[in-house]
């Protein structure tokens, strides 16, 4: 009954046959292998054009490495005020590149357009003030929320009409391309997106995380900046082993259907059980749930695993009742049936 975070979960057998595999041999460093010359083509087709490519070890560096590397000190770094950038980095951005961010509000975790247009509205004021610079979109939001193809489309032409640069933080973008059915281009450059986190780790990877450019005119610079922040994984092989596999075969998107499916089944238990009752509808992976702190600690007593979470990102009307705290729940891939069912049932005698 593990639903702490998809980051508990390992890797699918899959990816851990592959890098096995990858393991056997002396091969060169520094991404001059085979394995990652492949999988460079494979990006390509997922993406469906010519894409860079910049393997990382970690998603705090993809994303503070996106944002911050083609802005200069003085640019501002736009997002939501729940976005893992501004809650959950420890100021990495802020250190990778000295950058301000601006934090927004917006329901269920998303940045409204409206918002977005009042802040970009306001007249630059000189040297006094940071300069925004770039707009950073977390998909699937921390709210378990998903952009659709036509918001993130319709946020891309704002920002870019103010000649800014447009990041998507796609930690958990598996979970959110099955919800929505969007392909991979449809969500991402097709969309107005300039450069992408693309994370596996949270998908079924051990560690893979991947910085990808549309515009691979700004790749040396990144390339530089990932070497000099120390994110030049010698052994490249064993970022690049994973990711391949991950992606091969629709593998990716067969492991976010599994945690999404699994999310699904446990707000639908949590509703018919009448003994928790979810903020909203899972999106993707990630259920946010009421339940009694009595009864919560039961729950956590019984071997359970998940975590209060702050109800502050939530709508006034959308706040826990007396008695009530708001939880999180993370399903993965390796989540199944059998194991929400026991938490279900357990929550019903409770």
């Amino acid at each position: 009954m593990q639903f702490g975070s998809d980051n508990w979960a390992g890797a699918s057998d899959k990816v851990m046959a592959a890098l096995v595999a990858a393991n056997g041999g002396d091969v060169p460093a520094y991404g001059g292998d085979d394995i990652t010359k492949r999988l460079e083509r494979r990006m390509a087709e997922a993406f469906g054009r010519e894409v860079g490519v910049l393997l990382v070890a970690t998603g705090t560096a993809a994303n503070s490495l996106s944002v911050t590397g083609l802005i200069p000190p003085y640019g501002a770094v736009i997002c939501h005020r729940g976005a893992h950038l501004n809650t959950d980095e420890c100021g990495a951005p802020e250190f990778f590149g000295s950058n301000k961010l601006i934090a927004l509000g917006g329901v269920g975790g998303k940045i409204s357009r409206g918002g977005l247009a009042e802040l970009l509205d306001r007249p630059l004021r000189g040297v006094h003030h940071v300069v925004p610079s770039v707009v950073s979109l977390t998909q699937s939001t921390e709210l378990g929320t998903v952009y659709s193809v036509a918001e993130v489309t319709e946020l891309a032409a704002l920002a870019h009409g103010k000649g800014l640069i447009v990041h998507m933080d796609g930690a958990r973008l598996a979970n959110a391309l099955v919800h929505t059915g969007a392909s991979l281009a449809a969500m991402t450059w097709q969309a107005g997106v300039d450069i992408l986190s693309f994370g596996a780790t949270k998908g079924g990877c051990l560690l893979a995380e991947a910085i990808v450019v549309f515009d691979t005119a700004h790749l040396e610079r990144l390339a530089y900046l990932r070497k000099r922040s120390g994110q030049l994984v010698s052994k490249h092989r064993i970022l690049s082993a994973q990711f391949d596999a991950w992606l091969d075969g629709g593998h990716w998107l067969e492991l976010a259907r599994q945690a999404n499916a699994m999310a699904r089944r446990l707000a639908e238990g949590m509703i018919a059980s009448g003994k928790a009752r979810p903020a909203f509808a899972p999106e993707a992976n990630e259920v946010f749930a009421f339940i009694a702190e009595p009864q919560a600690e039961r729950l956590l007593a019984a071997g359970a695993r998940f975590y209060d979470w702050d109800a502050d990102l939530l709508e006034p009307d959308e706040q826990p009742a007396a008695g009530e705290t708001l939880y999180r729940f993370v399903t993965s891939f390796r989540t199944t049936p059998e194991e929400v069912d026991r938490f279900l049932a357990l929550l019903a005698q409770a």
